[in-house]
């Protein structure tokens, strides 16, 4: 199919070609800020790009207004199908302080700048390209190659991939293996380039914490109740990190990001995976041990707070919400104990929600992606990577799919992807808009493992 640029072609919807760096900045243009989404004018735009090339598209929605979308680029019969999917909901922009307008999709300093630029649109746009100059060119994957393209995804996917996999199973009959957010984007480490590939992800587990103390007239003091409780509370979730635990992909990653990187930096990063020397390590790390914290141990974040109900009166129940993340393996009732062990009795804890993760894969599918990375990067080194939140994988993975986070892209080594994501002034280089395209491109040749 020969090599991919981010300035190469898009074509469909009856001659309307465009190259993937205007084509982010359209798709960053429809403003789908969840809450509410509003994806039906972005997938419409999708839609007859699709058609364009001779896919077969539908719309498969739980309200009219917000569809997801699914097409299909046939294949040649000697391979499973297999999914590629993302979403085109994007999140708030509320309170973020931009320099440029966040749904103006700017190109600017080799950047592509907006809301979405990397969370997801850009892959979105990376896999559409692949898709439209295959199709263009006549190409047939091995096997077939679903696209999903949901809403929602930022607040739940109750009406994106979830619907789907509960309503609509067949859609995804045969398919096993699916390659969607997030990994593949580089991360220096040490000196040295490394492609972390997404095979894992921690689970979500919501929690309320119920304070509680004496009501009263706020006009005599009572020092020591709910709201005293409730800060006491809150410093020692701040202060106190909760355990260590190693899973097996944690250690296969630093495993061999140390070995790779070698000598006394390898051997510090090593004691990372020692629970005794693991916080020491990863304060010595500076930011890239803040990356690596919640992918050693369960997180319960504060982020929600309610209490009182007149400005008079002293009030007798606080509650905090915690966004808590369970490592693979793990159940509710492991975070629950380990966050009262750190929090006393000063608050009675219950969990509001839980959503397990996906099933660590089985990394079939690994060496074909490491692969296509290696050929693209000779310098670079793949490594298998536990995300700290969660995707869209947990739903299709309750019909067997196994999925691989690979959008893939070759970033500077002083751009902070954890810091741009979801924060004002997203953007994706240029640059790395084709690396994805290239490499998704060259992906489409591969079949799925049988």
């Amino acid at each position: 199919m020969g090599n991919v640029r981010a300035g190469s072609p898009a074509t469909g919807c009856g001659g309307f070609s465009m190259d993937a760096v205007e084509l982010l900045q359209r798709l960053i243009r429809f403003d789908t800020t969840n809450p509410p989404g509003n994806e039906l004018g972005c997938q419409q735009f999708i839609r007859g790009l699709l058609e364009g090339a001779g896919l077969t598209v539908g719309f498969h929605a739980a309200t009219p207004d917000r569809p997801n979308l699914l097409a299909r680029l046939p294949g040649r019969g000697e391979a499973p199908p297999v999914l590629w999917y993302g979403h085109v909901d994007v999140v708030t922009t509320a309170q973020q302080t931009w320099t440029v307008p966040p749904f103006e999709g700017r190109l600017q300093d080799g950047m592509v700048w907006g809301r979405g630029a990397l969370d997801m649109k850009g892959g979105v746009a990376m896999m559409l390209t692949a898709i439209l100059r295959a199709a263009a060119a006549g190409f047939r994957p091995p096997g077939d190659l679903v696209l999903a393209l949901v809403c929602d995804e930022e607040t739940g996917g109750e009406k994106g991939a979830q619907f789907l996999a509960d309503t609509h199973p067949g859609l995804f009959a045969g398919i096993r293996y699916a390659v969607g957010e997030f990994g593949g984007c580089t991360t220096m480490v040490g000196g040295q380039r490394f492609y972390p590939i997404q095979v894992a992800e921690k689970q979500m587990c919501g929690l309320r914490a119920t304070v509680r103390g004496p009501a009263g007239h706020a006009s005599i003091p009572a020092p020591g109740g709910t709201m005293a409780r409730l800060g006491r509370f809150l410093q020692r979730i701040d202060a106190r990190a909760l355990p260590v635990h190693v899973t097996p992909v944690a250690r296969r990653m630093l495993g061999t990001m140390a070995a790779t990187i070698g000598g006394l930096p390898g051997l510090l990063l090593r004691q990372v995976l020692r629970p005794a020397t693991t916080d020491l390590v990863l304060r010595l790390l500076g930011a890239r041990g803040r990356d690596l914290f919640p992918l050693l141990r369960h997180t319960a974040v504060p982020t929600l707070l309610q209490g009182g109900l007149k400005y008079n009166v002293i009030p007798s129940e606080a509650t905090v919400v915690l966004d808590g993340r369970i490592l693979p393996g793990f159940a509710p009732a492991d975070l629950l104990a380990e966050v009262r062990a750190v929090t006393g009795d000063l608050a009675d804890l219950e969990v509001i929600r839980f959503q397990p993760g996906p099933p660590a894969t089985d990394l079939a599918w690994f060496p074909t992606l490491a692969g296509i990375l290696r050929e693209l990067d000779p310098t670079g080194t793949p490594v298998p990577l536990m995300l700290s939140g969660a995707t869209d994988a947990r739903f299709l993975a309750r019909l067997g799919i196994q999925t691989y986070g690979f959008l893939p892209m070759r970033l500077p080594p002083d751009f902070a992807f954890a810091r741009v994501i979801h924060a004002a002034d997203e953007r994706i280089p240029v640059e790395a808009l084709a690396f994805g395209v290239e490499a998704l491109s060259r992906l489409l040749r591969h079949g799925p493992p049988r």
